[in-house]
């Protein structure tokens, strides 16, 4: 019994193969290994959830973002393009990323909630943090998620 989300990713993988696109292919093919790997981590194989799967996805992206960036640093613009394209096609798998605005009208509840809850100050921002993280889980990256935070802790 195959997640969905996985099973779309195997489909993908037998479509791209067959259309010959090798960025494609092997940009889900590596994705496919580290989900299989995720799974028999531990002392148990296990089946992934749908939810599982896309942090994988995302970990794998945010991975060819950062390589993208380093090599872009390092003058390698052909490497850098290819991890950016490898970065799209995983998007594609990925829900629709919140918008800054989205992010801060969320963010800027989170930290009235905190306030109410007697947290204030640029120490509230892990009390924050709790009551943010699990509505913006998979949505925005967390990096973009503590800066919204500390900015609207700071300019409170």
């Amino acid at each position: 019994m195959t997640t969905t989300l996985k099973k779309q990713l195997q489909e993908d993988l037998t479509a791209s193969i067959r259309a010959r696109d090798e960025l494609r292919s092997g940009t889900i093919r590596l994705t496919l290994t580290a989900i299989t790997n995720e799974e028999v981590a531990g002392t148990v194989a296990r089946e992934l959830s749908d939810d599982e799967v896309l942090k994988v996805i995302a970990r794998e992206a945010k991975k060819r973002r950062e390589a993208a960036e380093a090599f872009e640093t390092g003058g390698r613009a052909e490497s850098a393009a290819r991890e950016r394209a490898e970065g799209e096609i995983l998007a594609g798998y990925l829900p629709k990323q919140l918008t800054d605005d989205e992010l801060s009208t969320i963010v800027a509840a989170a930290v009235a909630e905190a306030k109410a809850a007697g947290a204030e100050g640029p120490r509230a921002i892990g009390a924050v943090m709790k009551i943010v993280n699990p509505k913006v889980a998979g949505l925005a990256e967390g990096g973009r998620v503590a800066a919204a935070v500390k900015q609207a802790l700071t300019a409170g």
